[in-house]
């Protein structure tokens, strides 16, 4: 199963698409490394939370965006 990200509130396609969230990764490490990269622009964007979900199970999550 891969790793992914899903956001609070749920972004449009195109600011999704944009910001490459929702991509699959194949560890969790890599994804929390993408997170760490790009939380200021999800933020930016009105994400207010993320979810990391392997396949249809919860990893950890809501974890707030604020700063």
């Amino acid at each position: 199963m891969s790793y992914r990200w899903a956001t609070s509130p749920e972004l449009p396609d195109a600011v999704a698409a944009d910001l490459a969230v929702g991509e699959g990764f194949d560890d969790q490490a890599r994804a929390e490394a993408w997170l760490t990269e790009h939380y200021l622009e999800l933020a930016e964007a009105g994400v207010h939370a993320v979810l990391l979900v392997e396949g249809d199970r919860v990893v950890y999550g809501p974890m707030s965006l604020s700063q």
